[in-house]
């Protein structure tokens, strides 16, 4: 199954400022999610963030704050009973995740999401945890209950669809 652009949500989890330093590869992260967001707007898909209790982990990081069009704060792991799915824009079921941790407010945000009937796809690229072998275990799981496991490119070529997209060139740069 393709995402499409105009059934899509990007949602970006918890890449706060005293959560980042700790993450294996954490700016790559960061850098994936901030180019996730920018390629979304520029394809008119719309982005949210979350920051689990940002009184204590601080904001997300300002290149990914940027490209939001609204962020939730949380308590809980799972983004979903703090209101997520009540702001996930109407019509749109094609959910694409990314994010920290990613064995723990990722996997349970995007398992919720599942269980309320949206397909989800999980940027693997955009995704961390402290240690490498958690964030491989919540991929595989995530595969295993029904998330696609895609890459930022996969993302991006299958929102423009062909290469005469309008936006083709301004993506491409993205990613290059």
């Amino acid at each position: 199954m393709l995402m499409k652009a105009e059934q899509s949500v990007l949602v970006l989890i918890d890449l706060q400022e005293k959560l980042m330093p700790a993450i294996h590869r954490g700016e790559t992260v960061v850098d994936r999610c901030a180019t996730l967001a920018t390629i979304a707007r520029l394809l008119s898909v719309p982005v949210l963030a979350t920051e689990q209790i940002p009184q204590k982990l601080g904001r997300n990081r300002a290149a990914v704050r940027d490209g939001c069009d609204i962020t939730l704060d949380k308590t809980y792991f799972d983004a979903c009973p703090d209101g997520l799915i009540e702001r996930l824009p109407e019509g749109r079921q094609h959910i694409v995740i990314g994010g920290c941790e990613a064995h723990v407010c990722m996997l349970q945000t995007a398992l919720s999401l599942l269980d309320a009937g949206y397909k989800v796809w999980v940027v693997a690229d955009a995704c961390g945890s402290r240690q490498p072998l958690d964030r491989d275990v919540a991929l595989n799981r995530l595969a295993r209950s029904g998330a696609t496991v895609v890459t930022l490119e996969m993302v991006a070529f299958e929102w423009m669809r062909h290469c005469n997209h309008p936006r083709f060139r301004e993506v491409q740069a993205l990613i290059k």
